[in-house]
């Protein structure tokens, strides 16, 4: 089972109108946004852990990274609320719960081998970095070869110069409406460009996103048919 395979093809997704399917594992739900296979290999997701709900221990041969929407994700490391920003690398281990329930983005099997940082980052008690144009906030979270993550928040009325991202970008809508020249993106809404895509950003409305860039590469579909 693949989804949204074709990393050449611009991908936009509403999640809010997304229906949640149950995973292998009781009390624990997927919205799929991109997969590689059923249950291994890449993938993206929104996961939902209703209360009191258990993820087997497993480990991680790609890694693991995401960002708690909402109520507490908790494992062997610690509890971590909203806004919490993790990082488990290749090779790490843990048993994943959640005691009153939570909902986190999630990446797997996208980390480079030799990325071996654990990265814990409450969001919303770190500090903003003024960006390129007035109105416009950047909180890095984390940068290693050409992959860089961040938030960022648009002030109302923000707009941001036409540029062209050359080795892809990705971007979720945490709140508000972000906007480019192609469309309108309420809060939940996925959006992953291709290598070479070009939009011109900005937003009416206010909003913040979690933004990734430089990790799909204009041949990314054939390291993946390699491996």
């Amino acid at each position: 089972m693949q989804i949204n395979f074709d990393f050449t093809q611009p991908v936009v997704m509403d999640t809010s109108q997304m229906d949640w399917i149950e995973s292998p594992l009781a009390g624990v739900s997927r919205r799929m946004l991109d997969r590689q296979s059923a249950e291994s290999g890449r993938a993206t997701s929104l996961v939902k852990y209703q209360p009191q709900s258990f993820f087997a221990p497993h480990s991680h041969s790609g890694g693991e990274e995401f960002i708690v929407l909402d109520g507490v994700f908790s494992d062997e490391m610690g509890d971590f609320g909203p806004g919490m920003y993790v990082r488990n690398p290749v090779g790490s281990k843990h048993q994943p719960f959640s005691k009153d329930g939570c909902t986190i983005f999630v990446k797997l099997w996208q980390m480079a081998p030799d990325d071996q940082d654990f990265v814990r980052i409450d969001t919303r008690n770190s500090p903003w970095q003024p960006g390129l144009v007035d109105g416009l906030s950047v909180m890095p979270l984390h940068t290693f070869g050409g992959e860089n993550v961040a938030l960022v928040k648009w002030a109302p009325g923000t707009q941001f110069s036409g540029h062209t991202h050359f080795d892809g970008e990705e971007i979720f809508v945490l709140d508000g409406v972000f906007e480019d020249d192609a469309g309108r993106y309420p809060k939940g809404t996925w959006l992953r460009s291709p290598a070479g895509s070009h939009h011109v950003p900005f937003s009416t409305e206010g909003c913040t996103i979690y933004v990734k860039t430089g990790h799909l590469p204009a041949d990314l579909n054939e390291q993946l048919k390699s491996h």
